[in-house]
């Protein structure tokens, strides 16, 4: 059971896809401009994510090792068309919106990622409390980035007012900038940067640290 949590828990913070891996990147910058995108793009993945780990598993002892890909990223493509097809069905502006990138969850790395390295060679179980946490840690990261990005780009969030703008005499003047991708990276870098000051242990070793410690060892 420990274990089981273990793979829950572990990719919301400490081994977020995000934030230690830098996987889901593009998707983070592109949809995060708004709450309410980055929650149904965040929904949108997270559903592939944990039916697709779900499916690879249930069937990875019958999958050839040689086309192993090609079945993966077919199952993945599967589940890719039917979510963009439920979102166009039943949340129009909001598919209009996300435009392309429900799409590129095909081409996403953690998708696929999770698939090949932990999925592929997993019971059932370990692979679906893996695919949910990862899929969980996804979110937070795009809920805390479009949330910031909105409330200080636009003042609201999902259409409600919540700080009070200059214009109708109140105080807030909206920063455009935040609805810019560049936004995105700074975000998203300071929360890189506040988890390792949470978990030095993630800290890459500085290159010319390595140099250094290379000459002192052959001097």
């Amino acid at each position: 059971m420990k274990g089981g949590l273990e793979h829950l828990t572990a990719p919301l913070v400490r081994g977020n896809p995000i934030t230690l891996h830098i996987l889901g990147i593009c998707s983070a910058l592109a949809v995060t401009t708004s709450l309410q995108t980055a929650l149904t793009m965040s929904g949108a993945l997270t559903v592939v994510l944990v039916l697709s780990s779900v499916a690879i598993s249930s069937i990875r002892r019958h999958i050839p090792t040689a086309i192993r890909l090609i079945v993966q990223i077919t199952i993945i493509a599967s589940l890719v068309i039917v979510m963009d097809m439920i979102l166009k069905a039943f949340f129009f502006e909001i598919s209009k919106t996300l435009s392309i990138f429900v799409g590129l969850i095909v081409t996403n790395c953690m998708v696929l990622g999770r698939a090949e390295a932990f999925a592929r060679q997993q019971p059932v179980w370990p692979s679906f409390l893996d695919a949910l946490g990862n899929g969980l840690g996804y979110s937070l990261i795009l809920v805390i980035v479009g949330s910031i990005r909105e409330l200080f780009g636009t003042g609201g969030l999902m259409g409600y007012d919540v700080l009070p703008l200059a214009e109708d005499g109140g105080w807030f003047q909206p920063l455009r900038l935040m609805l810019l991708a560049p936004s995105a990276f700074f975000i998203m870098g300071f929360l890189v940067w506040l988890i390792r000051i949470w978990h030095p242990e993630q800290i890459e070793t500085a290159e010319f640290q390595l140099q250094d410690t290379d000459r002192v060892g052959r001097s």
